[in-house]
């Protein structure tokens, strides 16, 4: 491994893993699968697009009761990037994840367009994140401001910015409101599933229901096409799990815990996903009139359209529906805020590293959080948002097609660099082939196929609500943030060329600076299962408390 790295990287010139001043041992194994679940909004993924899955065309049909099996084929590119994910951090746990992997195994470019991916592809999901929020907002309060697109946007932007500011002010804190937000959102997610099968399988089942068959669990009959689009889509339902890795440097246990905690986040959204898809299909069936998920207008929002339907009037029923409300509001900001994280850390590292201006790697000296990285980001969400919204709602509705490229782009990059990586070292062990080869690479190969078809998909002057200049918009969206991306890496490399030179990626870790034994150190917001770690300090020294002193950890002496 360690052979790998030298054959693939310059001299030493930047920060290395482990030395950008975050707070090491601030998350454990439990806090990394929060994190990592709770950027995927599973309530708010689900709200949003399963009733999309469902009527994806499919020659003279919709996907409709496949829509199970689309969740399953989708889980699968997502586990085997989740593998890569998991065998690159264990040879260096940087929190720029794609950035510093894809830079190490194909060159300085590729991972600049990587964490590139990274965070234009969280940019645009913002938009959507926050008109969730402010209209989730109104509707837990009964509003006819809901439909405003003003007052959505308003409420949408104060979102991000209250959630950028729990971003800044620790990473244990934005955990432990993790923990509380995705309680709930798991619990009443499963409350609801429950409740629908039931009345499947009750005396009086609900018009239109159907009940469950194994056939839901397998593609058969559905087109390249309609498969390539549903899945896509659904893609999009699995993605934000890598936030688990993306803090990196801020868990106990660097190299090994992250990893867990990405693979783990994707299996428990496997089953949430399976279990309540199934549940939504057999309750409302796939028909095109009333609560049936064939029916255009349930589209936007799957839960508003089922909730009254299968929690009935009763008491209890009225108070599940405001839970499920809740739900779906407290998904989306919890995911604002979680979306946040790993786009400020990729950040950070480029900056680190010297392909971002030095002012995004800055430390803030209590918190121990990216500061500028987290400030920028909130900021640029919500020029992005308002931007949108002036210009068009449909475009707003088209970008989250287009985070679909995006994520395909930047995973299957993963994938193809996990393989490059560890090219040498292959063959040594069957355990080696499969979980830093086989895997990776057939990750990366359906991401690359999904990406090529859907680009050819979106480009139609007919898909989507948009068409630009005679192309869909979703293509001009989501190539398009490609492109510029590829316009500020030429214009970054003419001005600061180090890096693409390969002068600033470190052949490994050089040593790191921590706080001394006995320095002022700051109280903390300490979660059940965090580690006890050493400060480390940054480069800078920009988070060295007031009267404290850095020293080398060789030098530091014993308590």
């Amino acid at each position: 491994m360690a052979s790998t790295v030298e054959d693939t990287v310059g001299p030493v010139g930047g920060a290395g893993a482990g030395e950008k001043g975050l707070k090491e041992g601030a998350l454990g194994l439990v806090s990394s699968i929060v994190v990592g679940v709770a950027s995927t909004a599973p309530a708010y993924s689900l709200a949003a697009s399963l009733g999309y899955v469902v009527l994806v065309s499919s020659g003279d049909g919709i996907v409709g009761v496949k829509a199970p099996a689309i969740m399953l084929l989708a889980f699968l590119p997502m586990y085997f990037i989740a593998v890569a994910y998991a065998e690159l951090n264990r040879a260096e746990p940087d929190c720029g994840t794609t950035f510093t992997w894809a830079a190490r195994a194909f060159g300085p470019r590729s991972g600049w367009m990587g964490g590139w991916g990274i965070i234009v592809a969280d940019i645009i999901v913002m938009a959507n994140l926050a008109q969730i929020a402010g209209q989730y907002t109104f509707e837990l309060f009964g509003s006819d401001l809901a439909d405003s697109t003003l007052a959505t946007t308003v409420v949408g932007v104060l979102w991000i910015a209250v959630m950028t500011y729990v971003c800044w002010r620790g990473l244990e804190l934005s955990a432990r409101i993790q923990y509380c937000l995705l309680g709930i959102e798991l619990v009443v997610l499963v409350i609801f599933a429950v409740y629908a099968l039931a009345q499947v399988y009750g005396a009086s089942p609900p018009e239109g229901s159907l009940q469950p068959s194994l056939g839901w669990l397998w593609p058969s009959g559905l087109t390249l096409n309609a498969l390539v689009t549903a899945v896509l889509i659904a893609v999009f339902i699995y993605w934000g799990w890598d936030s688990a890795v993306a803090v990196n440097e801020e868990t106990k246990d660097p190299e090994k815990t992250p990893g867990r905690a990405a693979i783990l986040s994707t299996l428990l959204l496997l089953a949430t996903y399976a279990i309540v898809s199934i549940a939504m299909v057999a309750f409302a069936g796939v028909g095109d009139s009333g609560v049936g998920l064939g029916n255009p207008e349930n589209a936007d929002d799957i839960f508003a359209a089922l909730g009254t339907q299968v929690f009935g009037d009763s008491g209890f029923g009225h108070v599940m529906e405001v839970l499920l409300v809740i739900t779906v509001l407290t998904s989306a900001s919890a995911s604002t805020q979680t979306t946040i994280l790993p786009t400020a850390r990729t950040s950070l590292s480029m900056a680190a590293y010297r392909a971002l201006p030095s002012r995004f790697a800055k430390i803030h000296p209590t918190h121990l959080t990216p500061s500028s990285s987290t400030v920028w980001m909130g900021v640029v969400s919500i020029v992005f948002y308002v931007g949108l919204t002036l210009v068009s709602e449909n475009i707003l509705a088209d970008s989250i097609a287009a985070v679909g490229l995006l994520i395909a782009f930047y995973y299957g990059l993963t994938g193809f660099a996990c393989v490059w990586f560890y090219r040498r070292t292959l063959t040594t062990s069957a355990r080696h082939f499969v979980m830093r080869g086989l895997f990776p690479f057939l990750g990366g190969v359906s991401l690359l196929a999904a990406f090529v078809i859907a680009c050819y998909q979106y480009a139609q002057p007919d898909f989507g609500e948009t068409s630009i200049g005679g192309v869909g918009g979703v293509f001009v969206l989501g190539i398009g943030s490609l492109v510029l991306g590829l316009v500020l890496m030429i214009v970054w490399q003419r001005l600061h060329p180090a890096y693409f030179r390969g002068e600033t990626l470190p052949k490994r870790a050089a040593d790191e600076l921590v706080l001394a034994h006995g320095g002022t150190q700051q109280p903390r917001v300490a979660l059940p299962d965090s580690g006890e770690m050493a400060t480390v300090i940054s480069p800078d020294r920009s988070n060295l408390p007031p009267g404290a002193t850095a020293v080398r950890p060789q030098d530091e002496p014993e308590p």
